[in-house]
């Protein structure tokens, strides 16, 4: 595939990559695995996208959006990661390195573009109370596009621009330094994981996590066969739970049925 057209479709995915985030169809959202596999498709290289989407995906597990927040856009730095990595043969770890900072800069343009959308929300709810429909749809299409410029500013640039500054950077840094961000890169996930635990039931589900990890660590066990144990231990507890749950209300039944036939009996 000729450069500029995968420049074109790179470009052209980050506008989708707003437009599906924006519009609630979550069809491919920004999630960094999905996004890195679909630039790794048009770059011609699919391994490295799912492998940079994959370790972003990792270490965006325990970050949610709540509310009017703001978090860094790994769909951005995943576009970046796999872009740089392709285009300039960078290592996995120095690619994250160059990606992440521009995920994290695009939260700049996140508060900017929330304050422009606030105007936008007040000038339909205006056209709401005036009843005029289709142009308060107008402003909510509006909106979207403006959202769309988060991702596709970032993206142009990188796309434009950023190869040969990362070429040069990459020929003028030692190689001691790039060991690092390859090692950093490989950590990020860690982070991730750590991040997400501290929000699951940990104390709750010990033994299933000292479980997965001897299956991973000693046993060698693929991460698919761990998944179906693991699926296969949340089924049982399901099972186990429902019934439970069921055999707590037929009890509840019973007593309210027996205290409803005594009161009948007295009267």
């Amino acid at each position: 595939m000729p450069i500029i057209l995968q420049n074109v479709l790179v470009i052209l995915l980050a506008a989708y990559m707003a437009w599906d985030n924006g519009t609630g169809n979550q069809i491919t959202g920004n999630w960094p695995v999905i996004i890195g596999m679909l630039v790794g498709l048009i770059m011609g290289n699919l391994n490295v996208g799912l492998v940079i989407g994959g370790t972003l995906q990792l270490m965006s597990l325990g970050v949610a959006a709540i509310g009017g927040s703001s978090i860094p856009e790994y769909g951005v730095a995943t576009i970046v990661g796999v872009f740089i990595a392709i285009r300039t043969g960078a290592s996995t770890g120095t690619a994250i390195a160059v990606g992440l900072p521009v995920g994290m800069l695009t939260l700049e343009l996140d508060v900017i573009i929330k304050i422009i959308n606030n105007a936008f929300a007040h000038w339909s709810q205006r056209l709401l109370h005036e009843k005029k429909f289709e142009q308060m749809d107008g402003v909510f299409y509006l909106t979207i596009f403006v959202w769309m410029l988060k991702y596709i500013i970032p993206i142009t640039l990188v796309v434009m621009f950023g190869t040969p500054v990362v070429k040069l950077i990459l020929n003028v840094i030692p190689k001691w330094f790039t060991d690092g961000l390859t090692i950093a890169g490989g950590m990020l996930p860690v982070v991730g994981i750590g991040m997400l635990l501290r929000y699951m039931p940990v104390k709750k589900y010990l033994a299933f996590l000292l479980a997965g990890f001897v299956l991973a660590g000693y046993l060698k066990l693929p991460i698919l066969g761990i998944a179906i144990l693991g699926l296969a231990a949340a089924y049982e507890i399901y099972r186990i739970n429902s019934e439970k749950a069921d055999a707590q209300a037929q009890g509840a039944n019973n007593v309210n049925t027996a205290d409803d036939e005594g009161d009948d009996f007295d009267e």
